[in-house]
């Protein structure tokens, strides 16, 4: 497939210009963020009726790309999550209409489908195979590294056309446009540093003065890798967080017999601002939130389990991904009442949540058939 290899701002604008005169383009980026915090773009792959284009991040300024991102053009991507994440960072724009074929292809029957799987099942076509590993951020690629980077949007307009008939006829395509603006308009980019510490190994171990310290120190850890941009890992292992937390040191000596601290981490600023935290932490104690379950009234809790099966028996029967119709978080949300529970709006409470309330309220319960599923009686 031949493409434009586009490595300079007056070629990037030049194509943003044509671009806003389509009604829809294919993207998808490469990137890399295994020795960085934020992840470094290295390439970004357009297509559209009749073309297709790869620029060139490292060579031009890549928030050329925003008054496309910005304009009437529907963004046609394929599993958008980290894409979205990339393209916030590196030109602080997203675009303002967006289809995700991942995404809707959970409505027409497939679950979570890879672009390779989705585009060999619905156009019976075998995109070709690539270096996972490959360094995007090499200059110059070859041949086959364009061609293989080049094939992630070559048949997503396709898709979206295929995709979107089958919507049509199962009466879907304002299901799917709904959960493609979820996940657009879903908060990008890193999480708050206060809440890094509940993702390291072996946190609930810890005691509740213990966890404050690893709170504070993780906290630490996550603003001082977003500064360096490097890796948290890189600024201090997971080890030395739990050592830390559980030897809560308050002069550098005791710091430096911490498990996994080395001397870089002992002396100069670095010490300082370790020990300030460990003391931070000592003083203001943390504990996990509680789950969901817990904090879901005990009456109810017994109902989760048949909630959960109803879900999963409705997404068989139409057909629809289990995780859109509804996560666990979603079920326990609307156990409890939440105002802004999505099940119980839209077309997941057409499609089960009024099933549900009719559960919980006794008006009706589930009883296995023999063909292996489930039914719902009135009682």
């Amino acid at each position: 497939m031949t493409f434009e290899w586009i490595d300079n701002n007056a070629a990037l604008d030049e194509l943003v210009i044509r671009l806003l005169d389509e009604p829809r383009y294919a993207m998808d980026t490469e990137f890399h963020r295994e020795r960085t915090y934020f992840p470094r773009l290295a390439l970004v792959q357009l297509a559209w009726n009749g073309g297709a284009a790869i620029v060139d991040p490292l060579a031009c300024d890549i928030r050329g790309l925003n008054p496309l991102l910005a304009g009437p053009g529907l963004a046609v991507l394929h599993a958008a999550q980290q894409d979205l994440d990339v393209m916030t960072h590196a030109c602080g724009e997203i675009p303002a209409r967006m289809f995700d074929t991942q995404l809707a292809a959970g409505f027409i029957g497939h679950s979570t489908p890879s672009l390779a799987n989705l585009v060999q099942g619905e156009l019976r076509i075998s995109l070709p195979k690539g270096d996972r590993l490959t360094d995007w951020l090499r200059r110059p690629l070859t041949d086959d590294q364009c061609q293989y980077a080049i094939s992630d949007v070559l048949h997503l307009l396709e898709l979206h056309d295929l995709i979107t008939a089958q919507l049509e006829k199962r009466g879907r395509v304002e299901w799917a446009a709904e959960a493609c603006e979820e996940l657009r308009t879903r908060p990008q980019g890193a999480g708050h540093p206060d809440d890094a510490w509940m993702r390291i190994k072996d946190a609930r171990t810890l005691k509740s003065k213990s966890r404050g310290v690893a709170r504070a120190i993780c906290a630490w850890r996550e603003r001082r890798a977003m500064d360096l941009d490097i890796p948290p890992r890189h600024v201090l292992s997971d080890l030395a967080i739990l050592g830390i937390s559980q030897k809560a040191p308050r002069t550098a000596s005791e710091l430096s017999t911490s498990r996994g601290v080395d001397d870089r981490h002992t002396r100069g600023s670095a010490a300082t601002e370790l020990l300030a935290a460990v003391k931070l932490g000592l003083e203001q104690p943390a504990e996990f939130p509680h789950s969901d379950v817990e904090d879901l009234d005990r009456g109810l809790r017994p109902a989760v389990t048949l909630v959960s099966a109803w879900i999963s028996e409705v997404a068989r029967r139409e057909a629809v991904d289990t995780t859109l119709l509804a996560t666990r978080a979603d079920q326990l949300a609307f156990l409890r009442n939440d105002p802004a529970a999505r099940l119980a709006q839209g077309w997941r409470a057409d499609l089960v949540g009024d099933d549900i309330t009719r559960i919980v309220r006794g008006d009706a319960a589930l009883a296995f058939e023999r063909s292996g599923g489930l039914r719902l009686i009135d009682l």
